[in-house]
């Protein structure tokens, strides 16, 4: 089964940090990704740039509004993320768990909808 990793970070808590322990974080993160990579269950891993860089376009009755950030205001805001394979949920969690950002944010688990089948069901070509 495929899951995607979410990463959800607090700016505050990482920031918080001293600078050698977030960069150890990230040293950690790398070095896991790298391992799930050559066990073939990291299937791809991205970071994203700050919330700040972000643009939210919403069309509502016709017109479109771009704003600048992310969509809401959150206490968390999307870091990245990474395609994963895994047996079942349970083996994806503990994958996540192994992530050093999920002391700093959170790290969503959640599985993939198989998009060929929707193509099927909507007739979409």
């Amino acid at each position: 089964m495929k899951f995607v990793l979410v990463i959800y970070n607090d700016p505050a808590l990482a920031d918080a940090l001293p600078q050698g322990e977030t960069d150890q974080m990230m040293r950690d993160c790398l070095a896991h990704a790298d391992e799930l990579r050559r066990d073939g269950r990291l299937t791809e891993s991205q970071m994203l740039e700050e919330a700040a860089a972000a643009k939210s376009v919403r069309i509502r009755n016709g017109r479109t509004k771009v704003t600048d950030g992310p969509f809401s205001e959150a206490k968390e805001v999307l870091g990245g993320f990474n395609l994963i394979e895994a047996a079942d949920m349970n083996e994806a969690v503990e994958i996540a768990k192994e992530f050093p950002w999920a002391r700093t944010g959170c790290v969503e688990v959640r599985p993939l909808r198989d998009i060929e089948t929707v193509r099927r069901r909507v007739a979409a070509r």
